[in-house]
């Protein structure tokens, strides 16, 4: 016990210090463990507000430095020299190797800490309570695909993540980038612009909403100013919202070219890959590619995973559709093969990731809420319902009514 050898050896004022800091230390922890024990919620607020996560950051440090300086002062009360050489080494070497370990392992914690309330305040920058929709949490989900070859940011990945509010059962709803004549939500003023749709033939593809909006319509949504969501991202969630039917309640968007250093982050991701992907070229049969992606279970690096999920030639990589499923599976394996450990061992490379890919305007006072849900529903699996041709769905004449009826059953059985 940190401070023992003081009491012991009649460093009265110094021991006072140690054992009530132990003592704070064992309190704050048990009450932790125990909130966490009565309701999980109860520890994860705690764990995701940026002040108190920063103030532990800073008080893990003092503690850092209070062992350190415990461990000299034991090393001078413990009179080395008066003892026999062989066992005054043995003692020195044994202080300070636990000195070593304790004052580490509080430095490590304290930078953990205040990187992830750096993390937090960059990228969870609201507050405030989000309520649920029907007993649901609908979360958009964007893969932005910006580029020096390419005008505007095109959102060629777009999912909704439906949460049940208690339970946490968990549905990915994916919606191809290329459907055409979506109808705006109630209210929306692209409505009035578009009231039969986004309706002016292969340009007017769901993808092509933001840039569209951020071009041209901007003055449309005056509001953004104060929301905080840009007009062609608060556009694109309208439009959503028409062809799913369900409300969101917030979004998250992620920089396609950033994901790859987050897979690098989690050491790599681990994929059953089912047909042979170019890397790199611009030929249909895949034929100028640098090298390829060959079938088998293979683990990725950042790179590979993203030109695995982004491929567009290749025997079976050229369609929008196998590109929504390989993205899925990258989306989905990195569920999976997240787990504490990973997350523990990478964190500070991941929270540096985490700022530079993610816009959203999810709270911070939502984290614990949406970190509770997402442990339940990784625990019960994720759910998945792709709005493609081979489930049905006509993206040039779709049938609005009966994806939100074929939505409505997968959600609700």
């Amino acid at each position: 016990m940190p401070g023992s050898a003081q009491l012991v050896a009649g460093s009265r004022a110094m021991a006072r210090i140690a054992l009530v800091a132990n003592a704070i230390l064992w309190t704050i922890a048990l009450s932790l463990a125990a909130a966490a024990l009565i309701d999980l919620n109860l520890a994860l607020v705690a764990v995701t507000s940026p002040i108190a996560v920063s103030i532990a950051g800073w008080l893990l440090l003092a503690y850092g430095i209070l062992y350190a300086l415990l461990g000299l002062n034991t090393l001078g009360l413990m009179r080395l020299r008066r003892l026999p050489q062989r066992a005054g080494l043995f003692r020195g070497i044994s202080v300070l190797v636990v000195t070593g370990l304790l004052t580490a392992g509080f430095a490590s914690a304290s930078s953990m800490a205040r990187e992830q309330a750096s993390l937090i305040s960059a990228v969870f920058k609201r507050t405030g309570i989000t309520a649920p929709s029907d007993g649901r949490f609908n979360i958009l989900l964007l893969g932005s695909d910006s580029g020096s070859d390419r005008y505007g940011m095109r959102t060629d990945s777009i999912s909704v993540v439906s949460l049940d509010a208690i339970s946490g059962d968990a549905l990915n709803i994916g919606l191809p980038r290329n459907l055409q004549r979506v109808p705006f939500s109630a209210g929306s003023p692209m409505a009035n612009l578009w009231p039969n749709g986004y309706n002016c033939g292969d340009t007017c593809l769901l993808n092509a909403i933001n840039t569209d909006v951020m071009t041209n319509h901007q003055d449309l949504y005056q509001s953004s100013k104060v929301t905080g969501i840009s007009p062609g991202l608060q556009a694109l969630k309208e439009a959503v919202q028409g062809v799913t039917g369900l409300t969101i309640t917030n979004y998250l968007l992620v920089d396609m070219a950033g994901f790859k250093d987050l897979i690098n982050a989690l050491g790599g991701v681990t994929i059953d890959v089912k047909d042979r992907l170019p890397v790199g070229g611009k030929l249909d049969d895949g034929s100028d590619a640098r090298t390829h992606i060959e079938p088998g279970v293979q683990h990725m690096n950042g790179t590979t995973a993203l030109w695995y999920a982004r491929s567009r030639h290749g025997l079976n990589g050229n369609s929008d559709y196998s590109r929504m499923g390989r993205q899925r599976e990258v989306e989905n394996a990195l569920i999976k093969q997240v787990n504490p450990m990973t997350l523990l061992t990478h964190f500070q490379a991941i929270a540096r990731a985490g700022k530079r890919m993610v816009r959203t305007d999810i709270s911070s006072d939502m984290l614990a809420t949406y970190v509770n849900l997402a442990l339940k529903s990784h625990a019960d699996g994720m759910r998945t319902l792709e709005l493609v041709p081979a489930n049905g769905i006509d993206v040039i004449y779709p049938d609005f009514s009966a994806i939100q009826a074929k939505i409505k059953t997968k959600l609700h059985g």
